[in-house]
This record gives C-alpha cells, structure tokens and sequence, in this order.
C-alpha cells in the first residue's frame, strides 16, 4: 500500500510517501519512499501580519501543483494534508484551503494544537521502548511546540505552546508563554518515574545527523547546549558555511535549540532520542488505520 502526506508548517511544507508493507509478525513496517520539502516560511508574515500575502498564496498553489504531479507519478490514491500554527492564525487560512482545493484537488485540513500533538503521538516510538519508562515527545516547529507525555503504556498528556522558532525570531514568543510552559512541565511530568525526551521536527533530526551519533543512540542535553553555545556565536551565513545548513535551517537552528534545552530542563531529563519523525510520519499512520478500516 502506497501512502502520502502532506504537513504545511510555519517554515516549511512537506510531502512524504511511503510504502507500507507486512513485517515478519504481521505488523505493518512503513518505508518512506519520498520526501519533498518547500521552505515557503508562512510564518514570517502571518506572526507579524495576521495573514498570508498574495505572494505567498502563490508559492502555496505552486507547491502543491507540484506536489500534486509527485503523487501521480508514483501513483498514490490515499494523501492525507494538514497545515498547522501558521494557517491557524492566518486571518486568511480557510480562504487558501478553499483556493488549494479548487485548483489542485487536494483537501487540507487546519488542525488544532491538540490534534498536531495527537498526530506526533501517532508514531508510537515509545511503546517500542522500555515499558519502565516515561517518554516526553517534543515537537519544535516555527510556529508552535507539542509536547507528549507517555508513561507505564499510558497516555499521560498533549499539549501545544505557541513557542515556536519564526515566532521567536519576530521577537513574539514573552517571558509570560516561557512560564506558562514551565510550570505545566514541571507541574505535569512530577511524580513520574525517570524521564527519557523524544525529538521531533527537522531542527533535532539535523542536529543529530550533525552530531554523526550512531542510530538509536540519544543526544545528551549537555551536547544540545554546546549547539547552543557554538551557533549563538556565529552568523546566519557562518554556520551556512561552516555546517553546509540551508540559510531556512540555519536562522532558526539557535531557538530550536533553546526550546529543546529549556523543555529538558524542565522536565528533567538528561537525553533525547531523535527517531527522524514528524508530524507527516503521524498523517501517514492515521491515514493506514483510516484505509485499513475501509478496507
């Protein structure tokens, strides 16, 4: 079965395609065959503007006609799409959806915080880990953070901060939204037992290839902060030059890493595993439940 999904961020849109096959016990193994990413950063003028300028409406148009044309060629009959912080707060959202619609066929959906941490979720990594364990997920995009909290098999808590790495750098994300994340990590993670971090979103997964850490092997907090230490001290065009980074990944690689730092902190946990998922990996999970039900 072949699958795709389509995740419009803050920073960038994706498309992801995937095969799913049967593994040796029956379970099903996703493979990912492809993955496209348009860095159309439409959180730069909706976190300053309120919306989504004609321009940019443009580029979104484009993006999925291309996007559109990929999963004709690789013969895909089940997408799912999704846009997130961004669309959410575009005055001017459900108008693109309606546009994109129209003009490529391809339906979004604009989901909730709640439903992108759902979403992350969706990946279950951590029922594929010590039962003994609690596991956050943490979920940095441009223009929102997801956390997930799993322990003991359970689902503990979801939840979505307006804390995002394009709202930081428009100097919109207060000491007031810091608290308000600190004290529901401190007040919410307390009592658990040992708590191990799961990273999520491309800024961690570059890190990680970064670090040349062998798969499955966890960063360690201290490490994340000698990112932190060494990008704050150089330019945008410095650590483009110096770490091969795309100019869209090298100006909000210093934030991301604030954010993973401080939600480790706080949770107190000393290492972070980087599985290389997102949000697009949970659209195509959801979307083999849905088709294997139809079916």
């Amino acid at each position: 079965m072949r699958l795709a999904a389509i995740d419009i961020g803050s920073n960038a849109a994706r498309l992801l395609i995937s095969d799913v096959v049967n593994g040796p016990q029956g379970n099903p193994e996703f493979i990912k065959t492809a993955l496209v990413r348009a860095p159309l950063r439409l959180g730069f003028e909706v976190f300053d503007q309120g919306r989504i300028p004609p321009v940019k409406v443009e580029k979104i148009i484009k993006t999925l006609k291309s996007y559109k044309l990929l999963l004709e060629v690789y013969e895909v009959k089940h997408v799912k799409a999704c846009a997130t912080s961004a669309m959410r707060d575009a005055t001017n959202g459900a108008d693109i959806i309606k546009k994109v619609k129209a003009e490529t066929g391809i339906e979004i959906k604009i989901i909730s915080g709640q439903e992108e941490a759902s979403l992350i979720y969706e990946n279950h990594i951590a029922e594929n880990m010590t039962k003994d364990e609690s596991y956050l997920y943490i979920d940095v995009g441009g223009g929102s953070t997801e956390l997930t909290f799993f322990s003991d098999g359970k689902l503990v808590f979801k939840e979505s901060f307006n804390i995002g790495t394009i709202r930081m750098l428009k100097n919109q994300v207060n000491e007031s939204l810091w608290d308000e994340m600190k004290e529901f990590i401190k007040e919410r993670t307390k009592g658990y037992h040992h708590v191990t971090a799961i990273g999520s979103g491309g800024n961690i997964n570059k890190i990680f290839s970064l670090s040349k850490r062998k798969e499955g092997k966890p960063l360690s907090l201290d490490l994340l902060r000698d990112y932190y230490k060494e990008f704050s001290n150089l330019s945008v065009s410095q650590r483009m030059t110096l770490y091969h980074l795309r100019e869209d990944r090298a100006d909000v690689m210093v934030p991301a890493l604030l954010i993973y730092i401080n939600v480790m902190r706080w949770a107190d946990t000393e290492e972070i595993y980087v599985p290389k998922i997102g949000l697009a990996d949970g659209l195509i999970h959801t979307l083999y439940e849905e088709v294997k039900n139809q079916d």
